[in-house]
This record gives structure tokens, C-alpha cells and sequence, in this order.
């Protein structure tokens, strides 16, 4: 099998020679000076370093809202807008055609190694909580739900608008094998926002935007970080099928979820926190996670972002293992 069939038949379910052995995450900059500094190479294309490990190419194309131009906030979390006015005045610097004109030159270049199958595509668009969260910053965002309430339904109209029409655009081109909402509305203690304002405020426009990703048999996925099993039920009403990363720390379990949701896609779920511990832990880790790998639709991957405290010959060795685990099936 190619990796894009690989891929595809493990999201659907359906039989492979072997499970995508895949890194989803982009690898932190801490983490890649120290590899470079122990043999690993810089950098240079998008698949340099799953080459370089062994790992089977994942190829991802993100579409910002945000235009090049569009004011960066004082610090990470401050807000762009406090007020309606505010937001019409950052408005044209947002929904542009320049980030969809980037993201369409990407597909048309990619779309012949994606249909040999060298790579498996996935595509992100920012969700309806991710992005006013950008806008108004982390705290404010949350009275705003309250203080603003119409003027979050208008930015999640706009932001609707856009994806539809980047869709429209993209689809036609390259269909990736999965694509995902970011949202990280959830934190180590559950959902940030209660059932009702999920109700109110995305649902409406995840069921306009989701139907057309599935027409061109896109798998549809939510990114969240933090306790995510509250709100799976909430994120099937919108016609989601799945999660990442699923992350161990927040006390996330890949088995407790496969069996309250048999058909429920997962990436992710292996605990980062203790690669840098050695093989004997590592396998303990994958040993944990064997009875989601063989229960289908479910791809084995780092719970986020691999922390540099990991080395590259430890990395080798969780490869290693993984390349054996996802045989297990």
C-alpha cells in the first residue's frame, strides 16, 4: 500500500498491511537544535526529518483567516479587538485571498506526490472557538461570550463564509486524507465553554462547513488539547469523527474512548512525558495503548509536540517501536 492508501484505510477502518507509522506534530525548535546538535539534519523541506527517522511522510497545508498584514497581539493571549468598532476596523485584514492563493500554489505543487501516495494529506482551518479567541485574546474571549454575543456570531458568520470559500476553492484541487478544526477548547479538567454556548455559538456553523468536507471524503477531526472525552458527544452532533491528540497528561484514555465510541477516529495518545525515560518505559507506553491500535481506526502518534528533553537516539527507539506496534493489529 501506498502511504496515502495506508492512511486512508486505517481513518476508514478497513484492512492495511500495517498502521501509518506518522509524527502528526511539527517538531518544536528546541527539540530540532538539540538533534541537530546530535547528527540530525536542519530542516530544509517538508519532509526532512520523517526521512531522516524512518517515519512515513504527513504532509499538512494550514489556512489563516489572518492576512500578512493583519496587527500581531502585544503578547501570545492579548487581545486584537475589545468592541464591535474594533473589529470592523481589523476587518480587512482578514478573509483575505492572499492565504488561500498560498495554500492553493501548495496543493497544485504537492497534488502529484499525493496521488502517487507518497505522502498523506491533512488540511487545518481554524475553528469557531480558536479564532475569536485570537481576536478578542484568551480571557476576554471568554466574557465575550456573554458581553458580545452577537458580535461572536458575526465573526463566526465571516469566518464560515471564508472557509466555505477556501473549500470550494482547495477541494476541486487536492483532497487530503483528514483535515482538522483547531479549537484547544478543552483544558486538563474538561471543556472551557458549557454544552449550551457550544450550542449557540459553533454548532450552527460546524453543520455549514462539515457537509462539504465529507462530500469530497475528507475525514473530519477536531484538535483539542486537555480533557477532550466530555465533549465527543458534542463534536458528533456536528458531524466531527474524530480527535487528536488525545493527550495523557490530562487523563485522556484512548481505550475508555474506543469503548464508548466504537467508530470514534483518534491520532495521538502516546505519553510524551516519559520517551526520555528509555525503552523499558516506552514499551511499557505502547503496551498501554495496544488494545486502541487493534481495535481500528485509531493511529498511534506522539500526544503533542516530542519535548527536547528527548534525545535523538531516543527517538530512534521510539520510532523503532512504534514501526513495531503498529504491525500489532
Amino acid at each position: 500500500m501506498t502511504n496515502r492508501e495506508r492512511f486512508a484505510a486505517a481513518l476508514s477502518g478497513a484492512p492495511t498491511d500495517r498502521l501509518p507509522v506518522v509524527e502528526w506534530a511539527s517538531w518544536w525548535d528546541l527539540t530540532t537544535t538539540r538533534w541537530e546538535s546530535e547528527g540530525a539534519p536542519k530542516i530544509t523541506g517538508p519532509d526532512t526529518l520523517q526521512n531522516y527517522f524512518g517515519l512515513d511522510p504527513l504532509r499538512q497545508i494550514w489556512i489563516s483567516p489572518r492576512g500578512k498584514d493583519c496587527p500581531a497581539p502585544a503578547h501570545y493571549g492579548a487581545e486584537l479587538i475589545s468592541s464591535p468598532e474594533d473589529y470592523e476596523a481589523l476587518r480587512p485584514h482578514l478573509f483575505g485571498e492572499e492565504e488561500l492563493n498560498q495554500a492553493l500554489d501548495t496543493a497544485s505543487e504537492w497534488a502529484p506526490g499525493h496521488q502517487r501516495g507518497d505522502y498523506a494529506g491533512w488540511l487545518t482551518l481554524e475553528g469557531f472557538f480558536w479564532f475569536p479567541r485570537t481576536l478578542f485574546g484568551i480571557e476576554p474571549h471568554l466574557y465575550a461570550f456573554y458581553d458580545f454575543p452577537e458580535l461572536i456570531h458575526r465573526i463566526n458568520e465571516d469566518l464560515t463564509a471564508f472557509h466555505l470559500r477556501c473549500l470550494n476553492a482547495l477541494l476541486p484541487v487536492w483532497q487530503p486524507e483528514f483535515m482538522t478544526f483547531a479549537e484547544d477548547m478543552s483544558y486538563n479538567h474538561g471543556p472551557m465553554i458549557s454544552k449550551e454556548l457550544f450550542d449557540e455559538f459553533m454548532l450552527p456553523y460546524y453543520q455549514q462547513v462539515v457537509p462539504l468536507l465529507k462530500e469530497y471524503g475528507v475525514k473530519v477531526l477536531i484538535d483539542t488539547d486537555g480533557n477532550v472525552e466530555p465533549l465527543i458527544s458534542w463534536f458528533q452532533e456536528a458531524g466531527i469523527e474524530g480527535i487528536l491528540p488525545l493527550e495523557r497528561q490530562a487523563g485522556v484514555d484512548v481505550n475508555r474512548i474506543r469503548r464508548q465510541y466504537p467508530t470514534w477516529l483518534m491520532i495521538g495518545g502516546y505519553d510524551k512525558t516519559i520517551m526520555h525515560l528509555g525503552e523499558e518505559a516506552m514499551r511499557k507506553e505502547f503496551e498501554r495503548l495496544l488494545p486502541a491500535i487493534r481495535s481500528g481506526r485509531y493511529i498511534p502518534s506522539v500526544d503533542h509536540q516530542t519535548p527536547p528533553d528527548v534525545s535523538a537516539d531516543q527517538y530512534r527507539i521510539y520510532v523503532a517501536l512504534l514501526k513495531e506496534y503498529t504491525q500489532m493489529r
